[in-house]
């Protein structure tokens, strides 16, 4: 989750959920009803584009000083699905993984070490009334993470190669009891051929975080601005959900030659945009 880091760079891949307005104790769910009859909802290049001018000023802005009261809607078989942006909770998170994503003179050059801490303390706080917070969208700087290919199929992938006005789309929709199944089949391959590693710890995490929101939910991962560095030609010819899954099946009958070649696709695949990251 890097919503600060998103905003440097804006190659960014986005896993979202989208809860109907059920889900929602009132008088959240009047704002959202209210807010999903609006013809001029923003977009998350808008959410961009707002923090981006939260840190011209000096010092910078590094979090919202107020939560955001926008969302992504979609509806989901005449229901409305609401996924809230949560923007300066998702700010507070990115902090924490800024060391991660920028070397430490461009950090304090970016956000000073005083307007981290005092952003930090902010957090701890807020924390401590509001415990049992999360986020409905997480994000990925220049990769899209394996694990998250293992909640979708390749039959779900929706790709639109855009137009001169408006950039192409690549992304997956599945729904949420899907999801988790899927997640619970992936771990119980992984488990049964490999004692531990990052994938298996991925997928714990992103299956923990599923468990939070409601049953009739949509799950969404998008390639957001990753468009924006694939070539079209790469774009189109990505088929990672199925990579994932060829791979997790070929482990669950023990084909460890085929989970092998899978495995190897999606690094090089995924190397190879990582590596734009510090090109010119």
């Amino acid at each position: 989750m890097s919503q600060v880091s998103s905003v440097i760079v804006p190659y960014a891949a986005y896993l979202r959920v989208y809860e109907p307005l059920g889900a929602f104790p009132e008088p959240e769910r009047g704002h959202w009803e209210r807010y999903a009859r609006r013809p001029d909802r923003p977009s998350y290049q808008d959410e961009l584009r707002r923090s981006l001018a939260d840190l011209l000023p000096t010092p910078p802005v590094a979090v919202p000083v107020h939560e955001s009261g926008d969302a992504f809607v979609l509806d989901v078989d005449g229901v409305v699905c609401v996924c809230p942006w949560r923007t300066r909770l998702r700010g507070w998170q990115a902090l924490g993984e800024l060391g991660d994503e920028l070397p430490g003179p461009v950090l304090d050059t970016v956000l000073p070490p005083v307007v981290r801490l005092q952003a930090a303390q902010d957090y701890e706080r807020w924390l401590a009334r509001n415990p049992d917070a999360r986020p409905w969208i997480l994000t990925a700087t220049w990769h899209v993470p394996l694990n998250w290919f293992v909640l979708v199929s390749d039959e779900e992938r929706e790709w639109d190669k855009g137009t001169a006005e408006l950039p192409p789309v690549l992304r997956y929709r599945t729904p949420m009891v899907q999801a988790r199944r899927r997640v619970a089949r992936g771990l119980r391959a992984l488990r049964d051929a490999i004692d531990e590693g990052p994938l298996i710890d991925g997928l714990v995490d992103v299956g923990r975080w599923l468990e939070e929101f409601h049953p009739r939910s949509l799950v969404e991962l998008d390639y957001g601005g990753l468009v924006h560095t694939v070539p079209a030609g790469d774009l189109e010819s990505d088929h990672s959900a199925a990579d994932v899954a060829e791979g997790i099946e070929a482990l669950r009958r023990g084909d460890g030659s085929a989970a092998g070649e899978a495995y190897a696709r999606l690094v090089e695949r995924w190397r190879s945009v990582r590596d734009r990251r510090s090109a010119n």
